[in-house]
């Protein structure tokens, strides 16, 4: 056979190969984006959960104040001071508009000679205002206050802790005396005096809190900021060329993120018992608008003769409070990186 002859093989000699079905692989599933990861995270915690619910219909109350507050909350009744809560087709003793008086039990409402079928259901004060739409209104002025001082606080201290933890050297020893100074003094002591200097008010309350309450969110952000400088994908950034600011902004502040959130979160409760504290002293929002403070303030005076005054604004002040520590609690644990699945 000649070496450049062509072999030619018939059709026949090929086979055709019997293939299996092959039964296709599962899909891989889609992968979780960071806010999706940490709601799976959340709904584990049902604290977590129960308490971020009752923040949203207490923040949505508040928040709608002016339009579902059935009276004005300064608007002023003598006539109908004091009367205790009245639910309507509730017979339940202290929630029928009824009070104990020399062992027998009278309509408050009928005396005063309130209207048929008017009814308070928080009751009314001193000066016979509607406590229900002052409670409404007080806590809305507290969210406010206390969301905008944490904000504050949430700002200031990021900036601070950045500049102090990524300058660092003798930038940072002075930024750091400076905060010593600053916590050496009490920061009632400092809120007083501001609050002395300038007219009692919202914004003075914010601008008093605001003034040493950035403290500890700067220690925080300025001590991760320093570890998280020495890793290595901030060191090849910085090698490609990329500013401080750059790194700031894209490597570090995503990364501390989870810290930063859970703080303010817990700066967050803080800011309203300070503002209770305050205009529970008289030194917070003016007479007459309300407040949690103030709302307490009024009550504690007249407690043993009409003790729900005091009991609304403090089961107010206690659902908030514990609302607002336990949904933190739940953060946290949702932004662990060390947290173990359950």
């Amino acid at each position: 056979m000649a070496r450049n002859e062509q072999i030619t093989i018939p059709d026949s000699a090929f086979v055709p190969m019997k293939t299996e079905e092959i039964q296709a692989e599962p899909e891989m599933p889609r992968a979780l984006s960071f806010l999706e990861d940490s709601w799976r995270k959340l709904k584990k915690n049902r604290a977590a959960v129960v308490t971020m619910i009752i923040l949203l219909v207490v923040g949505c109350l508040a928040f709608l104040a002016p339009v579902i507050s059935p009276f004005d909350p300064n608007e002023q009744h003598l006539s109908w001071k004091n009367l205790p809560p009245k639910w309507p087709g509730v017979s339940l003793n202290g929630l029928n508009g009824t009070t104990l008086f020399r062992g027998n039990r009278v309509d408050s409402y009928a005396l005063a000679k309130v209207p048929e079928g008017q009814c308070f259901l928080f009751g009314t004060d001193e000066f016979g205002r509607d406590l229900l739409s002052r409670a409404l209104w007080g806590t809305r002025i507290s969210l406010i206050i206390a969301l905008i001082a944490a904000f504050l606080d949430l700002t200031i201290g990021i900036i601070y802790g950045l500049i102090s933890g990524m300058k660092g050297g003798r930038v940072d020893t002075v930024m750091q005396r400076i905060l010593e100074i600053l916590s050496g003094v009490p920061s009632l002591v400092l809120v007083v005096l501001m609050l002395l200097i300038f007219e009692p008010g919202m914004t003075s309350i914010i601008l008093a809190m605001t003034i040493s309450s950035w403290i500890p969110m700067a220690r925080v952000v300025r001590a991760e900021t320093m570890k998280i400088k020495q890793m290595e994908y901030v060191q090849a950034a910085r090698a490609l060329g990329a500013g401080e600011i750059k790194i700031a902004l894209s490597h570090i502040l995503p990364n501390i993120s989870g810290i930063v959130i859970v703080r303010a979160m817990f700066s967050i409760p803080s800011a309203i018992f300070f503002e209770t504290f305050l205009s529970f002293l008289g030194v917070g929002m003016k007479i007459p608008n309300a407040s949690i403070g103030t709302l307490l303030n009024g009550g504690y005076k007249v407690f043993r003769l009409y003790p729900y005054q005091m009991y609304i604004p403090a089961i107010i002040l206690c659902v908030i409070m514990l609302s607002f520590n336990l949904f933190a609690d739940g953060l946290r644990d949702v932004f662990d990186p060390k947290m173990k699945e359950r």
